[in-house]
């Protein structure tokens, strides 16, 4: 691991402009998740040949599509693999391969894809998409959406016409899926990968990726909590209504402040960690983090967006961990695993109501071995269960190529007399 890690570019101390962030009270938590590779890995032909990939896009173009979503930069960290976008409404990572778009409230996210693949066919000569997920959970306030995010079936039709009239980028037929309670708590999710070869078996084929490295990518997968009704304890922290207008303290050294006063700066161990946290006034606190590994990756990643919205602030943290209760020889120490990561983070925020997924590359288990998408069932319900929660709902999807653990759990009641 290097003795520096890397540094954060501030871009922004000044809040969005009502016109631009289309965003008004109350405040729609849940994120959309925008993903999309242009190849397998960061070592594919068609990324090593143009350098760099996407990351040698120029800042000014990103902010450019970020305009078309209704979002600003706000600050930049630039790693070894990633560079991590704060924004004024969630987060941007750009990979040499591939891009993960995270905005919240009102924004446009969907509207920000024609650009997207428009800018990696000029900037990168990359002309073909290798898979691609749109992800949100459901909204609280559907009818306060605009464009194609009012409704999930306008999203699922807005992608596959777009998808449909750009026939060179080598994709198959996309497919909309709702996990969890229809009429309750559920998790949406779009997902396409290359066309069928039109193998006789049915089997899916693909022609075999250049790479310039011939190892097999470690598996991809992306953990999300989604938490509602945090406790009045864990809310207070995120109002800044009481600090003086006319303080100096800028809104990135707030959220700094923030991060070690309840706990966020210690979620992952500092020796390896750049975060970026930024604060809004009256409410609200948004952080990205970058974890470097002593190989000298920084691949994993962490965000952290708590905004009001209605009465209660929301919370959503995004992050990339161990399923097990070991850690590989590469990682840290005192890197947590994800049972410790659920409880530090549920510790912190204190939610009524929350709601965590595993979405995970599938692999050809061994026999008697459990599946990635139970063992991730089990370390919920041992991270939550035993911490005063009661699981209200558990679901395994299986995709092509990908499986999904989703469950709900909420707050239990005190039953009067109890100590």
């Amino acid at each position: 691991m290097s003795d520096q890690l890397p540094h954060v570019s501030l871009v922004s101390e000044t809040h969005v402009a009502d016109d631009l962030a289309t965003n008004i009270s109350p405040f729609e938590g849940p994120e959309k998740l925008l993903e999309i590779w242009f190849a397998e890995s960061a070592d594919s032909e068609v990324v090593t040949k143009t350098g760099n990939g996407l990351r040698s896009v120029p800042r000014a173009v990103w902010e450019e599509m970020l305009d078309i979503v209704k979002c600003k930069v706000l600050s930049v960290i630039e790693g070894k693999e990633m560079d991590a976008y704060l924004l004024s409404e969630s987060s941007f990572f750009v990979s040499p391969h591939k891009l993960i778009l995270k905005t919240c409230g009102t924004t446009l996210n969907l509207y920000g894809l024609p650009r997207i693949l428009d800018i990696a066919a000029e900037h990168c000569n990359m002309h073909s998409v290798y898979r691609c997920f749109y992800s949100r959970k459901s909204f609280m306030f559907p009818e306060r959406q605009l464009g194609p995010h009012k409704e999930w079936t306008t999203e699922v039709g807005y992608l596959d016409t777009l998808f449909k009239e750009r026939p060179g980028l080598g994709l198959g037929a996309g497919a909309g899926y709702t996990v969890g309670k229809v009429n309750g708590d559920h998790w949406l999710l779009y997902v396409i990968e290359p066309e069928d070869s039109g193998s006789e078996d049915g089997e899916q084929e693909r022609e075999p990726v250049a790479a310039t490295n011939k190892t097999t990518p470690p598996p991809d997968y992306t953990v999300e909590i989604l938490m509602s009704k945090l406790g009045a304890p864990a809310r207070r922290p995120f109002f800044y209504h009481e600090f003086d207008e006319n303080s100096k303290v800028t809104p990135h050294e707030r959220g700094a402040a923030t991060a070690e006063e309840i706990g966020i700066a210690s979620i992952l161990p500092k020796s390896c960690t750049t975060l970026d946290s930024f604060a809004f006034e009256p409410c609200g606190y948004s952080a990205n983090a970058l974890i470097e590994h002593p190989l000298g990756r920084d691949t994993t990643r962490f965000t952290s967006h708590q905004r009001k919205g209605g009465v209660m602030p929301r919370s959503s943290a995004t992050f990339r961990s161990k399923l097990d209760s070991t850690r590989p020889p590469s990682s840290p120490n005192d890197m947590p695993t994800l049972l410790e990561l659920i409880k530090r983070v549920t510790s912190i925020f204190q939610p009524g109501h929350l709601s965590v997924t595993l979405f995970v590359s599938s692999e050809e288990g061994e026999d008697g071995h459990v599946p990635p998408i139970e063992t991730a069932q089990r370390v919920f319900s041992r991270a939550l269960v035993g911490g005063g929660y009661k699981r209200t709902d558990k679901i395994n999807y299986e995709f092509g190529g990908y499986d999904l653990a989703f469950a709900s759990f909420e707050k239990k009641r005190r039953v009067e007399g109890e100590n």
